[in-house]
């Protein structure tokens, strides 16, 4: 069958990296034999088979050619699995599941055994430990003593960590505990040493009970949740203060209203939602899986205005796709499939919006922006029902019906859920469009590519604006890759200033907002990051959860700039107004015949670096730094930089400036050595110069700073703008990793840590 559609994929450079590596089709030997128009080919040809299911003389070729159309156009996309392997052998198509995780070790390790089927087929998992009595409770069996879930949730992790998800995707788990589970405390500060669990999102369930005693600074209850019986009282205002204490150092654990959850769980007589899939946005039954999709907001802008009727069909196609999805997919537990088949949850959502409203010219942080968040999700989610309700018109409603909140209302509708804000880092990557309801990341930024070339990316929407409106230059581009944001750049008019907002300038506020404005037309949940400055105090993060609370969010990621230990890399620094300073040249004081020093070595990923710093009577007045191997341009431009340092050192300059110039330069080789990560042969002689000046290494042997001493003192200043959060994992990757729509996120090749 052949889609017979004369409209082919226009794809980015950048999009083209992302589906080479990930999505389309390779042979043995690992090359790549699939075109982008083929991948959506293949796609749309499988998905539209469904339809026989219902109607055996269906027209299937000119469905086929609807599904492939929208897809070739960037309207609407499906969650990566679908786009890798529908019709394919694997043919595993949904993103999230939730496994159940009982109170027995027999249980315990199915559940393992299962989540590693899912991890293979290319799945996230998420998991309530909330079940598992605490530790040192008893466990009779054995005449023993419980270890607890935290201790169950370290083997999840081992188990994750060996298995690659089809050779696509990673492993990611989410990991929940009720507040009132008597380890909560253990499991609150679970993640805040950087290097535990880090195959696991974790997130506390607050009941209501819990957020009252918050607010009446009174006590609650912990119960074993084998007996029910009360454990101990807490006073609930340290607890939450506790949450927000881990959630400013490093962004975890999240939080999730769970009674608010189940409140708009659709079938409460199949069963309570305990978990959600890794990035929180789809609480799902324990079993349940569900099939996303991204319809990009961008493709609907005519002439000023959003163009609803062009919208509301792809919403019909696009929910009769993902159903279809549901009959296609290859599950992997026969559980599974059950639940899934019996609830056909759909969760159709947005990416783009970001750039819709840069469009229309209305700023993110403003109440026109949470105004048109409202419309637009309100039209969708109408749309979207009116779908699936016409679908249950012939194929019927969805199986467990029958008692649902639907059945109550009298509405037949074929699928339990439709809308979902779904993470959408890698499709909207595909489609070169913002992610998700997010805000801007960056107007321009630096890539670096191989050889260490350096390559300026400008959003596409603001350069075609800015050549359009006539203040286009390459300089100016230039400038704004060194800050990331244009809001101090007098040059660009004001209102273009004002709409092209970055998420670092926009306040908390503002995103909650936001994310309250999508949720109130959102069956599911919905993935957005809360960006704070460094400078953001622990009460910052207190209130922005106390405002989701007050505007019905259902949960809430926070991510502060700069809180995690391995942030190697920010977009720009701030800097003051430019002004013309008058100055006289400086005359470096003269070298001496004779100094004094220490020379450290440092593993580099070009090789061993020997660096000697020299003092005179004044202090530091030289260095010297050798690789390992002779020749090279790796050598002369590290005797380059020595011969610079020596010439600044002689010359009165403060050595923490200089060490501000060189600190977190990045090249493609990183590697650990003594006192962290060394990311270039620039970074690890400024941290030999700081070994030497400030740590007085003349009185410290070789292995001059601890392995584990962390990087904080190593990571960019405070002040400087953005999220990144580490360098990319993936191999021949030479990016870097930034916290977005709740997750760790590559955007040059589009891993993702949470799958």
């Amino acid at each position: 069958m052949s889609v017979n559609s004369k409209i082919e994929p226009m794809i980015s450079e950048n999009a083209m990296t992302v589906l080479e590596r990930r999505y389309l089709r390779k042979n043995e030997s690992g090359e790549v034999i699939e075109t982008t128009q083929g991948m959506f080919e293949r796609v749309a040809e499988n998905i539209v088979q469904a339809d026989r299911n219902y109607d055996p003389k269906a027209d299937i070729g000119k469905t086929a050619k609807e599904f492939y159309e929208m897809m070739a156009r960037f309207e609407f996309l499906p969650n990566s699995p679908t786009l890798m392997n529908a019709g394919k052998e694997l043919q595993q198509l949904s993103a999230c599941f939730v496994l159940p995780v009982e109170d027995s070790m027999e249980q315990i390790f199915e559940t393992i055994k299962n989540t590693a089927l899912i991890h293979k087929s290319g799945g996230g998992t998420g998991f309530s430990f909330s079940r598992i009595r605490p530790k040192n409770d008893l466990v009779r069996s054995t005449k023993g003593v419980s270890s607890g879930p935290i201790s169950f949730m370290s083997v999840f992790n081992a188990a994750t960590e060996t298995i690659k998800q089809g050779g696509t995707r990673r492993g990611a788990n989410m990991a929940i505990l009720r507040v009132d589970h008597p380890d909560i405390l253990d499991f609150i500060v679970a993640k805040e040493e950087n290097s535990s669990l880090n195959n696991f999102n974790i997130s506390v369930a607050l009941t209501e009970k819990f957020m009252e005693a918050v607010e009446m600074d009174g006590e609650y209850e912990l119960l074993n949740p084998r007996t029910k019986e009360l454990i101990e009282k807490l006073r609930a205002k340290d607890v939450f203060d506790l949450i927000v204490d881990k959630a400013w150092a490093n962004g975890e654990p999240g939080i999730i209203f769970l009674d608010r959850v189940n409140a708009a769980n659709p079938t409460p007589e199949i069963g309570e939602i305990e978990s959600t899939n890794p990035c929180g946005e789809q609480p799902l039954l324990p079993y349940e899986s569900c099939n996303l999709g991204s319809i990009n907001l961008v493709k609907f802008v005519k002439d000023g205005k959003v163009d609803y009727p062009a919208l509301a069909k792809v919403v019909q196609k696009s929910v009769h796709f993902l159903d279809n999805v549901i009959d296609m997919n290859n599950y992997p537990l026969k559980q599974i499939e059950n639940m899934t088949r019996g609830n056909r949850k759909i969760g159709l959502g947005v990416m783009g919006f970001g750039h819709l409203l840069v469009m229309l010219g209305i700023p993110y942080n403003s109440d026109k922006g949470v105004a048109m968040a409202e419309e637009i999700m309100r039209f969708i989610q109408t749309e979207a029902r009116k779908a699936s309700a016409q679908l249950a018109k012939t194929r019927g409603a969805f199986p467990n019906w029958k008692g649902s909140v639907y059945e109550k209302q009298g509405i037949k509708i074929r699928n339990a859920t439709v809308t979902t804000i779904a993470p959408t880092g890698t499709i909207s990557m595909i489609s070169d469009t913002s992610s998700g309801i997010e805000p801007l990341f960056s107007i321009a930024y630096v890539k670096n590519v191989m050889d260490n070339d350096k390559l300026i990316y400008v959003d596409q929407v603001f350069e075609e604006t800015a050549k359009r409106r006539g203040f286009y230059s390459k300089a100016l581009m230039d400038r704004i890759a060194g800050t990331g944001h244009i809001h101090d750049m007098q040059e660009i008019p004001k209102d273009v200033r004002d709409v092209f907002v970055t998420a670092h300038e926009i306040t908390p506020l503002w995103h909650i907002k936001m994310q309250a404005a999508f949720q109130r037309y959102t069956d599911n949940a919905v993935s957005k990051t809360v960006n704070f400055a460094n400078s953001a105090t622990r009460e910052d993060i207190a209130q922005t959860y106390r405002l989701a609370y007050k505007l019905a969010c259902k949960g809430v990621t926070v991510y502060r700039d700069g809180s995690r230990e391995s942030q190697v890399l920010n977009v720009g620094t701030k800097g003051s107004k430019e002004k013309v300073v008058k100055f006289q040249y400086i005359t470096p004081r003269p070298r001496p015949s004779v100094t004094e020093g220490k020379t450290i070595k440092l593993k580099t990923g070009c090789g061993n670096l020997y660096v000697t710093i020299n003092a005179d009577d004044c202090g530091p007045c030289e260095l010297f730094s050798q690789m390992g191997y002779a020749g090279g341009c790796g050598a002369a431009q590290s005797e380059a930089i020595a011969r610079l340092v020596s010439l600044a050192l002689r010359s009165g300059i403060d050595p923490d400036a200089i060490l501000k110039q060189l600190k977190g330069i990045r090249c493609p080789n990183p590697q650990m050595d003594i006192g962290g990560t060394l990311y270039s042969c620039p970074d690890a002689i400024a941290k030999a110069i700081e070994m030497a000046i400030k740590n007085k290494a003349e009185n410290i042997p070789e292995k001059a700073v601890p392995q584990s001493q962390t990087l904080d003192k190593f990571i960019p200043e405070k002040g400087t703008e953005g999220t990144m959060v580490g360098m990319c994992p993936e191999k021949g990757c030479t990016g870097v990793l930034i916290h977005l729509e709740g997750c760790d996120k590559c955007m040059t090749c589009g891993y993702s840590k949470c799958g």
